[in-house]
């Protein structure tokens, strides 16, 4: 059995969530993007695929790293641009993910709106935009809104 596996990820903006994932331990590539599920999440939404050695990093730690860098317990406006998902490639993946939402919830005092759908659909960013914290640490933006989210990923991690 390989080693490497994927998961989407859809919360907040794909900029803030790639450079999160690219810092975690054992994430070998970060896509950013849009992910389309089923049903009523049939449109596509700002999200990012992690591939990961599933040896170096836990299923359980990436969801939890997710739940707590975007507003994972928010229904505001914006949830149709930023749908807060995990999107599973298999069905094992999502049944793990179902019990560590259940799980998690227990660090939150409101109840999450993160859904797990399985994936359908995925449309690459443009070049422009892709890796942009690595390219643009210093703009206002980073600073902002995703270096706040890396020291949280720091805390979960270490």
């Amino acid at each position: 059995m390989s080693q490497l596996k994927k998961i989407g990820l859809g919360g907040g903006c794909h900029w803030c969530t790639e450079a999160v994932f690219q810092s975690v331990p054992g994430v070998v590539k970060v896509e950013q993007g849009y992910i389309a599920s089923e049903g009523a999440a049939s449109e596509l939404s700002e999200a990012v695929i992690v591939h990961y050695h599933s040896k170096k990093a836990f299923l359980e730690q990436l969801i939890r790293v997710h739940l707590h860098t975007h507003s994972s317990t928010s229904r505001h406006s914006f949830r149709g641009k930023y749908r807060s998902a995990i999107y599973y490639f298999s069905s094992e993946d999502g049944k793990a993910a179902e019990k560590t939402l259940e799980k998690l919830q227990q660090e939150f005092s409101e109840k999450i709106v993160t859904k797990v759908l399985p994936f359908r659909k995925f449309e690459a960013s443009r070049e422009a935009i892709q890796d942009y914290y690595i390219k643009h640490p210093e703009a206002p933006f980073c600073k902002r809104y995703i270096e706040p989210k890396l020291k949280v990923t720091k805390k979960i991690i270490s």
